[in-house]
């Protein structure tokens, strides 16, 4: 009953709702003046046919014919009589059949059903919650953030406007709260003031509006802040957000890193403590048919050969794994063992012809940015003039003209380039160029950029060498925020992770606990507080309160929790 009441004082709040109750009592009290007139015409012809009927005859003799029920035990014997039998008969499907549902329908049972929902949106977390991250909006990048939240264990809440949008989610088993994103209340709802984090991940106006206003609410949380323009990152750090976080332009840099062109080197993906991780790509080197073992980079140069690509999927470095000349090697190692590599394959001969870049967009541009900055030749194709136009400031070499023109990708020398890098926002032309690219080139590295993770299969299947999903790189900056470590991007579905050694690895070594043999993970450090050991050797002991650094996939991250939660060592 309290829930019911509770609905009811909600529908009654709306003034949408009680100027449509208003409507449906008018066409109650119209249909009820008709059955009213229907019984005195009822009386008036009766006693024109010489019969005589009580009121409550008359009011059931209409309401069963107005019904359709029609039972038949009292009939007129005029024709004067049936032609208002068939008159009440018509009315009544009119009015209470067709008129009367949906218009109950419409003015009652509607705003019910909508009362409902929006009273199932929770309003404000419960006040015991901390240490938890508040998402702004519901978008791809807090799709693929939650479930790693819940995998961490981070408390989180998500902030959404529409009531009916907010209940649905609740439904769905998503925190959320309903409230606007730029109002106090909504924060103090959210217990702001005890939070780990508050993305902003709304557009750049609405993003500086909900800095400023958790800054009222909690003065000490941190921001972090999605940007879409270069010229709005000064703005979000006046207002107030201590991460500003640039995804198109980080996007393009990623992408530019897994370009192969010039002298054989290694390429930085990023830095834990004092290690560094770089892929390289054996492509016309002789390691090319060799296993693993027979490299010998860790006896050469002391760099821990981590894991590998091949052809979009990260494989675990097994000694006797095979290298194929579409394997990118990602080493482990200090800046002075990556020089050691670059200085053992400087003698290869270098394909100093221009990169080709496909689309002059936002992520387009931040590509020959970066490569730029390297000293690396860019070639650019671009659709629109405007665009092209723009891109002449940039670029060695821009050709007007469609991607899927034969001609404009020979003008553009596709042919000769050592990689080409897909930057459009539609998946499906990414993954028609991927196989046009592929047809043309054979030996081209192909570096593409996705929308949908979903689209990840396909782009590989296309040809792909190497993928980076927009929203999963802005998941995996989040996290690397959270865990206050560096970031590193190592493609799509593959990552750092920190796992905690769990209960069945206690005193175990490394070389004892078979992580590598069992689940394909690769253990590239084991940090213990502030105390890091990085490529640790196999005879390192485990031990309870301590973390494993380990790089690969998110299937063998979920393979090593199956396979060690739960156990007891012995």
């Amino acid at each position: 009953m309290k829930l019911v009441s509770t609905q009811l004082t909600y529908l009654l709040s709306q003034r949408q709702t009680r100027s449509n109750l208003k409507a449906l009592v008018k066409y109650l009290l119209f249909l009820t003046a008709t059955i009213f007139v229907f019984a005195t015409l009822f009386h008036v012809i009766m006693i024109y046919e010489g019969q005589q009927h009580s009121w409550i005859t008359g009011f059931y003799w209409t309401l069963t014919v107005m019904s359709t029920l029609g039972f038949g035990d009292i009939t007129f014997h005029s024709d004067l009589g049936r032609v208002f039998s068939m008159i009440v008969l018509m009315t009544g499907i009119l009015l209470l059949l067709i008129v009367l549902p949906f218009a109950f329908i419409r003015f009652f049972y509607a705003p019910w059903l909508e009362a409902q929902i929006r009273l199932r949106a929770p309003r404000r977390l419960a006040p015991d919650v901390s240490g938890h991250v508040i998402i702004t909006r519901y978008d791809e990048i807090a799709r693929g953030l939650v479930p790693r939240l819940n995998l961490f264990q981070v408390p989180y809440c998500v902030i959404e406007k529409e009531v009916a949008a907010a209940a649905e989610l609740h439904g769905e088993g998503i925190q959320v709260i309903a409230g606007d994103f730029d109002a106090r209340e909504t924060y103090s709802a959210a217990n702001a003031a005890s939070a780990r984090l508050v993305l902003a991940n709304v557009d750049d106006a609405a993003n500086t509006n909900v800095t400023l206003t958790v800054r009222e609410v909690a003065p000490n949380v941190p921001v972090a802040a999605l940007v879409e323009d270069e010229d709005s990152i000064d703005i979000l750090q006046l207002s107030g957000a201590e991460h500003v976080i640039y995804l198109k332009q980080r996007l393009g840099q990623q992408l530019a890193n897994r370009v192969a062109s010039g002298h054989l080197s290694a390429h930085s993906i990023g830095r834990y403590a004092d290690m560094e991780l770089a892929e390289f790509a054996v492509q016309g080197t002789q390691l090319v048919g060799r296993t693993i073992r027979d490299t010998r980079l860790r006896e050469l140069t002391g760099l821990n050969i981590v894991a590998y690509w091949d052809r979009g999927r990260l494989l675990p470095a097994r000694a006797g794994a095979v290298l194929t000349d579409s394997s990118v090697l990602v080493v482990a190692g200090t800046e002075d063992q990556l020089t050691q590599l670059d200085a053992m394959f400087v003698i290869y001969q270098a394909n100093d012809n221009p990169v080709v870049v496909l689309g002059g967009g936002k992520v387009g541009r931040a590509v020959i940015d970066a490569l730029k900055a390297r000293g690396i030749a860019v070639n650019a194709v671009e659709k629109s003039p405007r665009l092209a136009q723009a891109l002449e400031k940039k670029a060695d070499k821009v050709v007007a003209g469609d991607a899927a023109d034969r001609n404009v990708l020979m003008a553009a020398g596709l042919d000769q380039a050592p990689s080409v890098v897909l930057t459009t926002n539609d998946d499906a032309i990414n993954i028609y160029l991927a196989i046009y690219c592929r047809r043309l080139n054979p030996k081209l590295r192909i570096v593409s950029r996705i929308t949908h993770e979903r689209n990840l299969e396909a782009i590989h299947r296309a040809g792909a060498d190497f993928v980076l999903n927009y929203a999963s790189l802005g998941v995996k900056s989040v996290m690397a925020i959270l865990q206050e470590r560096p970031l590193v991007i190592l493609g799509e579905g593959a990552d750092l992770f920190m796992l905690k050694v769990p209960p069945a690895l206690d005193g175990v070594t490394l070389v004892e606990s078979k992580i590598g043999a069992e689940t394909g993970l690769n253990v590239i450090a084991v940090q213990n507080g502030s105390d890091v050991k990085t490529n640790p050797a196999p005879d390192t002991r485990l031990h309870l309160g301590e973390e494993l650094v380990a790089i690969g996939t998110h299937e063998q991250r979920d393979a090593f929790r199956c396979r060690y939660s739960g156990k007891r060592k012995g």
